[in-house]
């Protein structure tokens, strides 16, 4: 009997002093998709939160092209276009965008206001199981010189 408890004392012995043999590896593998979900997570708030910034400069830029303009006409052409190319050249990829241009007259004192809508897509996100898009807006609104004179 003593050599079955001297042989259990040794063996409990030798436990003891390594409690957490293999756990780690258990425990890598039960939270390794918990991580994957979480870095998607951080990368799909990245993905909106660039497009909000790109979204918002392109408004801005639109609405200030749109207000140096000297006729309504080449205000909305100018805003529209600015805004557009705004966004090409920040590389935002849009499924669908749409522009709206307020000119109010184009009086001086007046403002022009851009709208942009942005349709963002995230459905290439697949482990996240996000639905196909989310829409991005954003409006800029620059003044209109009050000093503005002559005709174009």
């Amino acid at each position: 009997m003593s050599r079955v408890r001297a042989a259990l004392t040794a063996r409990w012995r030798m436990l003891t002093a390594t409690p957490d043999a293999g756990s780690s590896t258990a425990e890598m593998t039960l939270l390794t998709p918990l991580l994957i979900m979480l870095l998607l997570l951080v990368v799909l708030c990245g993905r909106l939160a660039a497009a909000q910034i790109d979204v918002d400069a392109a408004a801005s830029s639109g609405a200030r092209s749109g207000s140096i303009a000297r006729t309504p006409g080449s205000a909305i052409a100018g805003a529209e276009r600015t805004a557009r190319a705004s966004l090409a050249a920040r590389g935002v990829t849009c499924q669908s965008t749409d522009v709206q241009v307020s000119t109010g007259g184009l009086r001086p004192g007046g403002a022009v206001t851009v709208t942009i809508s942005c349709r963002v897509r995230l459905s290439d996100l697949t482990l996240l199981g996000v639905p196909g898009s989310r829409v991005v807006r954003s409006s800029a609104t620059s003044p209109i010189d009050a000093w503005i004179g002559g005709t174009p």
